[in-house]
């Protein structure tokens, strides 16, 4: 079942199942390496609903949680 990467907790990887946000949204993400069907994993949560820090494949990311939250993640098995 399909949940927000904003929700998703430390440790757990997941995989991205789509975007559901604007085209600039969609093409700064997408230049970031996040797009279907890529694997990612969060390293660690900001208290506060501070930014998340997630990894893509040797790459880590921070990202704000307002725009994690239009990334759709199914966890891995």
């Amino acid at each position: 079942m399909p949940l927000p990467l904003s929700q998703l907790q430390v440790n757990h990887a997941a995989t991205i199942m789509s975007i559901k946000a604007g085209q600039e949204l969609r093409r700064r993400l997408a230049g970031l390496g996040l797009r279907s069907g890529i694997h990612i994993r969060v390293i660690r949560q900001s208290p506060m609903n501070g930014p998340i820090q997630i990894r893509v494949g040797n790459t880590d990311l921070i990202m704000r949680r307002h725009d994690a939250a239009h990334i759709e993640v199914c966890l891995a098995p």
